[in-house]
């Protein structure tokens, strides 16, 4: 496909073409979780967004040009709260939250990155970077602390498209005596008590946790790479303060070019975190729902509007799914997808647009032959749909059931006796006991059939 990409570049807070500086050798860096507790539902919408991008950039310029890097932040202030918190060491609890996190990103059907850094491997790379921006006097060290210089750095705010003091005035900026504006930001802090630290030039400490992404980045993408992406609470301060601090420490007038961030997820138009208290953990819907639903799910609405998420929303995608896997075939090898059908996610990641299409497709599908059957699945599980046989969709349904097997088939003869005796009522109210468990029942050519909601 000879299609243009094009991505919302909030760097110039619009939409553009995307030009790679490379295509032979094209980076994107995407901030992943810091692991002091199990991801959110609102986590697994950039997730699965970068996930579809990955897709998208392999489809055009090849699956060996595209250097995909999802770091793991394993030290930060709030790994210590939680395991102080859960009285838990941060060892054990990394390393389970990690375990968690790249089960939920399996139950979500995400491709593994190119690369997951952790934080704590790159220790010896940013304490190279501060002594670089120390000596460039991009910072400064003030009582075992290192702080960034922001006035130093003459575009800081242009990502947020803000000025520095509207920026500190309308967020949570670090208030401390050790700073010699309020503005500057820790690159190196102190590590005190049982506290995990590192030996450094300014005594035994450890990163500031927007300086781990910048190190990280520099070592798997270089100086300047392509794409930079996350959710939109990252814009500020932690992006700004990364495109600061490895444009001053590198020498460069760019960090990455095209800066790509998701809206959040809401419950009630409200933000999904875990100040609101209406946190949803992943992990507690791998027994309740099939991740498929999830993930249609989260690409619902467009990645830079907010998604509202509700039990009609899932309910609507299960159904879809449902009725999408009534046309599956397996596949030995994927049919080629028509061009206009993948326009969509080519134009900004339209995925609700590129949904629109599947439905399409799945009526040409559901009248047509094997092969639009088949080009049908090949579009579904190019953004990670229908990537189970319909055997594994419906043994997860009666798993999930309510109700066993045995006792469906028993109710369903108890119910056929009822019919036989003109009992309709008794009939009637076994059809509906089933279906408070969740099964549906059809009588079809004088037998009767059932299935799982």
């Amino acid at each position: 496909m000879n299609k243009d990409i094009f991505l919302t570049n909030n760097l110039i807070n619009k939409k553009e073409k995307f030009v790679p500086i490379n295509k032979k050798k094209i980076g994107m860096y995407v901030c992943g979780p810091t692991v002091y507790d199990d991801p959110h539902i609102g986590n697994a919408r950039p997730l699965i967004i970068f996930d579809i991008l990955f897709k998208i950039l392999k489809c055009k310029y090849g699956k060996a040009s595209i250097n995909y890097v999802r770091n793991i932040t394993d030290v930060d202030d709030k790994i210590i709260k939680s395991a102080q918190e859960n009285n838990i060491s941060i060892s054990d609890l990394t390393k389970k939250v990690i375990k968690n996190f790249n089960e939920d990103c399996e139950f979500l059907n995400c491709e593994a990155p190119s690369e997951q850094p952790r934080a704590t491997d790159h220790i010896d790379l940013m304490i190279k970077m501060i002594s670089e921006l120390i000596t460039k006097d991009f910072a400064y060290e003030n009582n075992d602390h290192v702080y960034f210089k922001v006035n130093k750095f003459n575009d800081y705010g242009k990502l947020s498209n803000k000025k520095v003091k509207d920026l500190i005035a309308g967020s949570r900026v670090d208030v401390s005596e050790n700073k010699k504006n309020p503005e500057d930001f820790v690159l190196w802090k102190p590590s005190i008590k049982d506290e995990p630290y590192w030996e450094s030039p300014w005594g035994k400490g450890r990163p500031g946790w927007h300086l781990e992404c910048s190190a990280m980045s520099k070592k798997f993408l270089g100086n300047e790479f392509d794409i930079h992406g996350g959710g939109i609470d990252l814009l500020f301060p932690h992006h700004e303060n990364e495109i600061a601090q490895s444009r001053c420490a590198n020498d460069t007038k760019v960090f990455a070019n095209y800066w790509v961030h998701n809206a959040f997820i809401t419950m009630s138009n409200e933000k999904m975190a875990k100040s609101q208290g209406n946190i949803l953990k992943i992990k507690d819907f791998r027994d309740k729902i099939n991740g498929q639903v999830l993930r249609l799910a989260l690409i619902s609405a467009h990645y830079k509007q907010p998604l509202d998420w509700n039990d009609k929303l899932l309910k609507d995608c299960k159904n879809t799914i449902e009725k999408w896997y009534s046309v599956y075939l397996s596949l030995k090898a994927p049919s080629k997808i028509p061009d206009e059908i993948l326009l969509p996610l080519y134009d900004d990641l339209n995925t609700p647009g590129y949904i629109a299409n599947l439905h399409k497709l799945f009526d040409k599908a559901n009248n047509g032959i094997d092969n639009d059957k088949k080009i049908f699945v090949s579009a579904c599980n190019f953004i990670g749909i229908l990537n189970e046989t319909k055997t594994e969709w419906l043994d997860f349904k009666r798993k999930k059931s309510l109700i066993s097997e045995k006792d469906i088939l028993k109710k369903i003869e108890l119910r056929n006796k009822a019919r036989e005796n003109k009992n309709y009522k008794e009939a009637d109210k076994i059809r509906d006991e089933l279906l408070e468990k969740e099964v549906l029942i059809e009588d079809k050519d004088g037998k009767t059939l059932w299935k799982i909601k």
